[in-house]
């Protein structure tokens, strides 16, 4: 019985409250891929510039500079996207939705390619425990799935769409 209990009203609006949290974890997770995608590609590009094959580094290969380039345009569209999550944290709920839930569709995409191409750069290596890129690899998996999949962020993007007729403000 908590008759005559002291307590104090956090918030009359428990849902709001949950929401705001939510997403706050959700822009704090996408910031944090951006750090996790920064090492991958600093530990992809050193790894490349070390490996030889044919007497010379991969890192020549052209083939091979072009994946790292589109891995780099991968983590500055994640990067542009997480500071967008994050400057709509303030917004109110419709908007900030809205926003949360393109920037977990963009770094959802990026987390993906960039961990990927990091694993099938590195060769047999990437997939190990005992090399820290597959432990990079998987800390970007585990942020995809987090607060909502991008395909679940996806539908919401769609979903929100219909409200707007596709034109975003």
């Amino acid at each position: 019985s908590l008759t005559q209990a002291p307590a104090t009203l956090a918030t009359a609006d428990g849902l709001a409250a949950l929401e705001l949290a939510v997403d706050t974890g959700i822009a704090a997770a996408c910031a944090y891929a951006v750090g996790a995608m920064e090492q991958t590609l600093a530990i992809t590009a050193d790894y490349m510039n070390q490996r030889k094959q044919f007497g010379v580094p991969i890192a020549s290969f052209q083939a091979l500079r072009h994946r790292i380039a589109d891995m780099k345009m991968q983590l500055e569209l994640a990067r542009s996207m997480s500071y967008y999550a994050s400057l709509k944290l303030g917004e109110e709920a419709g908007e900030r939705r809205r926003a949360l839930a393109r920037a977990k569709v963009q770094l959802g995409q990026s987390m993906r390619f960039v961990g990927q191409q990091a694993v099938q750069l590195h060769g047999g290596i990437g997939v190990t425990d005992e090399y820290i890129i597959s432990h990079y690899f998987k800390t970007l998996t585990q942020l995809e799935m987090s607060w909502g999949d991008t395909l679940h962020h996806l539908g919401e993007v769609g979903a929100r769409m219909q409200d707007t007729a596709g034109v975003f403000a």
